[in-house]
């Protein structure tokens, strides 16, 4: 009997310390968590067919002129001693292509309305009189250019662009109007097709996701050709300019009416659906 409680308390003094022994030397569960769900962006087509309208402020440079002079002598050539444009307002249109988010094509028409001219002659005039005569007209044009431009990037809506056009320029000049110690003479203003280039920088802002705001500068270069006709009552004439070089301001909106525009959202990314784990 004393043998058996001995037995009996000596198996509960050893459970006591090694059932918590036993108990931290078990592992403990481990809780396995699902991994991020891996988010795939789908890629945007920028690209579409889009209009534009735009207004500008333009100063023209005179690059001289050249005529030719009748009379009792050989005939002689003569040439502008002084010359200036005023400024004057132009408006445009065309319609282009987007063809990815960096480049873009358009096809554009403007009309430069009347810019003023004044300008000097100097010569002899009857009795063989040094004099200065005083010449006033006028010029506008059609411009009408293919263009190409870079669009650099685009930050917070803001796009920066460089870009380049070739093409023609319809130049018509008004009524020169020729004053000096002779009187006033009149020469019937010349007009026609020209070759014509531009180079253009500037930038555009996203108003909506179809409407972008563009400003920018453009320089075209507009070649010479026949300024005004043969008088007879002066003997003088033809003259030609030898070309207008022009410098813009421009502000005007373009409208992408297909495609992907890059003012739009991006298309909403894929999420895979979680995994499910079991015991």
């Amino acid at each position: 009997m004393f043998k058996t409680a001995r037995m009996a308390l000596l198996a509960v003094l050893f459970a006591g310390p090694a059932g918590p022994l036993f108990a931290a030397d078990l592992p403990e569960p481990q809780v396995e968590e699902a991994p991020p769900p891996v988010v795939e962006q789908q890629p945007v087509d920028v690209g579409g067919w889009y209009i534009r309208g735009d207004l500008d402020y333009h100063w023209s440079r005179f690059g001289g002129a050249d005529y030719i002079t009748y009379g009792a002598a050989p005939q002689t050539q003569g040439s502008f001693a002084s010359g200036s444009l005023k400024g004057a307002l132009s408006a445009g249109a065309g319609i282009g292509y987007q063809v990815n988010q960096y480049f873009r094509t358009d096809l554009t028409a403007d009309w430069m309305s009347r810019s003023n001219f004044r300008g000097s002659t100097v010569g002899f005039c009857a009795g063989g009189v040094p004099c200065v005569s005083t010449d006033t007209s006028s010029y506008s044009a059609l411009l009408l250019l293919a263009n190409a431009y870079i669009d650099i990037g685009t930050w917070h809506g803001v796009t920066p662009y460089v870009g380049a056009g070739i093409g023609g320029a319809w130049v018509k000049w008004d009524t020169l109007h020729n004053s000096d110690l002779d009187g006033d003479f009149f020469h019937q203003g010349g007009k026609g097709w020209r070759f014509a280039y531009a180079l253009m920088a500037g930038a555009s802002y996203c108003l909506t996701d179809r409407v972008k705001l563009d400003v920018g500068y453009r320089y075209s270069h507009i070649n010479g050709g026949k300024m005004f006709e043969y008088a007879s009552d002066s003997n003088v004439g033809p003259g030609y300019d030898h070309g207008i070089n022009v410098h813009e301001v421009r502000g005007g909106l373009r409208y992408q009416f297909g495609g992907q525009s890059d003012c739009a959202p991006p298309p909403a990314a894929y999420v895979p659906p979680e995994p499910i784990y079991t015991k």
